[in-house]
């Protein structure tokens, strides 16, 4: 029998493709403020670690998805993988995103409006979203 609904608890990051479009997401999150920095890369790089992708490629695959988050317009097309991975991993792309934003102490209007749509994508509630932003936040600016 043919299932049509997805199982999402049951789906991954396990392609290179998927890999490549949450990377462009966070690249594209980095460079909204036009200071995309070596900090910013490392954080990507961990976050990238931690969902599961191989260590020995994960600069091939950070320059794939820079060259994509380049040619692309819109974020739809990085969303669409996200969206359908288990909660805990997407909580770990968004506690990233939030790294991002705040590693100079500071979100602006841009940065802000655009996790404002990625909540909505992501399928996020504004109270998650909220409470990730608020820890992040105490973690990194003391």
């Amino acid at each position: 029998m043919i299932s049509f609904f997805k199982n999402k608890e049951n789906n991954k990051v396990d392609d290179k493709n998927s890999f490549t479009k949450i990377a462009a997401l966070l690249i594209h999150a980095a460079k909204i403020d036009e200071n995309y920095t070596e900090e910013e890369k490392e954080i990507i790089k961990k976050t990238l670690i931690e969902l599961g992708a191989d260590v020995s490629t994960i600069d091939k695959l950070i320059s794939n998805a820079t060259v994509m988050e380049e040619n692309s317009n819109q974020i739809l097309s990085f969303t669409r993988e996200t969206k359908d991975l288990p909660e805990h991993d997407k909580i770990k792309i968004i506690e990233c995103l939030w790294k991002i934003i705040y590693s100079n102490n500071n979100a602006d209007i841009y940065e802000t409006n655009l996790m404002r749509r990625l909540a909505g994508l992501l399928y996020i509630n504004a109270k998650t979203m909220g409470d990730i932003k608020e820890k992040i936040k105490k973690e990194l600016i003391k």
